[in-house]
């Protein structure tokens, strides 16, 4: 599990410190680099769609493995010097994370459903962590030739293949466990889909809503730092420690989780939000402090989104019910997440200021938290939880 969360963020991060060497070799305008950096995540919106269908008709494993072997030509082919690769690659790139971005909420609910917290925190920080890395090690493997980024771009697909042998072997027996899963499904009502249910739009709106918060920040706040003074090396400087914040958080965030299993999140979500939207107001205020409020900007985005990435296997009552909320909540939140920066964008254009963009962002606050909060009620798609002890919960 971990190998694949390796996986999904490492091939999209490590695009944007090359852009402007792909943008010299190619001779792409400006739109086209930023089709190329936008591409992905349009694509994790789309495939989300398609991912839990796959999942139910074929497995949790055969799933992963064709998506992994989509990954993997992905890498390859956005790395070769023919027409058009850089493209069909990107997209197979894209295609492939969606799918085991989907696939994993539904693993983490077959194979640890007391643990769901604490999994899906220590999957979300491997992920972070190795798309930290990935940004770090980009330029250096680029080199100074002109073709240089091919090799950052390709270097990954040795990881991709290590994940993807590791999965092809637990792909035995897998339908055997299918077989299982089936039968839980049917004596707990799993097929209900979240589709028609207002928890699942409720999870939805949670993951959209944070999901655009941290897109929108990631893209603009080192160009909020630099109106306030800061000059872009402190900038970045406070990005690299909003990331480590951000997996501390994951992993915390994911035990805390499954301490609140027995009385439900609503309160971590307040809890959560808040930390980042007092980093906001601390910023519009006090930007000096600038450590007090990435520190709270890290840890309050990182343990929203761990906090909606579990809601997939707690408001769930099987794997395949799981991955097709994964799957609705994604797809919603990636498309949300795509406008953000483009919304906070157009708002500094025609005010000629970060202020008016920063207080609409707390606006959205409220709309986040009371989905959350709903969404973070102890019970699930088509009825009640059972009932569980608290040492089971822990």
């Amino acid at each position: 599990m971990l190998l694949i969360a390796a996986n999904l963020r490492a091939p999209v991060t490590v695009v944007g410190p090359v852009a402007d060497d792909v943008a010299a070799d190619l001779a792409l305008t400006a739109t086209q680099v930023s089709l190329l950096v936008s591409l992905p995540l349009l694509c994790f919106g789309v495939f989300a769609i398609v991912a839990p269908r796959l999942l139910t008709r074929w497995g949790i494993e055969a799933t992963s493995v064709l998506a992994l072997t989509a990954l993997a030509a992905g890498i390859l082919g956005r790395s070769v010097p023919w027409p058009g690769a850089l493209w069909v690659g990107t997209v197979l790139v894209g295609a492939g994370v969606a799918t085991l971005n989907v696939a994993l909420p539904a693993l983490v609910k077959r194979d640890f459903p007391h643990r769901v917290g604490q999994v899906t925190g220590a999957y979300s920080a491997t992920q972070s962590a190795f798309a930290a890395v990935a940004a770090v090690v980009a330029v250096p493997l680029a080199g100074t030739q002109p073709q240089g980024w091919r090799v950052a771009f390709g270097a990954w697909v040795g990881l991709t293949l290590v994940a993807l042998g590791v999965m092809t072997w637990r792909w035995r027996g897998a339908r055997a466990r299918a077989r299982a899963v089936t039968a839980v499904v049917t004596r707990r009502g799993g097929h209900r889909s979240p589709w028609r249910s207002a928890l699942g739009w409720q999870v939805a709106g949670y993951m959209g809503l944070q999901s655009t918060f941290f897109y929108a920040v990631v893209t603009w706040w080192p160009s909020v730092e630099a109106e306030a003074g800061f000059t872009p090396a402190a900038a970045g400087a406070h990005q690299g420690l909003l990331q480590v914040m951000g997996i501390a958080a994951s992993l915390l965030a994911g035990r805390v989780i499954d301490r609140t299993r027995a009385h439900g999140q609503s309160g971590l979500v307040v809890l959560f939000s808040g930390m980042s939207a007092v980093a906001v107001v601390g910023e519009l205020l006090a930007p000096g402090w600038w450590t007090l409020w990435i520190v709270l900007l890290g840890l309050g985005t990182a343990a929203s989104f761990v906090t909606a990435l579990s809601f997939s296997g707690l408001r769930t009552v099987s794997p395949a019910q799981a991955a097709a909320l994964s799957g609705m909540a994604q797809a919603l939140g990636y498309g949300l997440a795509a406008l953000g920066p483009v919304l906070l964008g157009g708002l500094h254009d025609a005010t000629s200021s970060w202020t008016v963009p920063l207080v609409v962002l707390l606006v959205l606050k409220v709309p986040e938290i009371v989905a959350g909060a709903l969404a973070g009620r102890r019970r699930v798609i088509g009825g009640h939880p059972p009932r569980e002890s608290l040492r089971d919960s822990s």
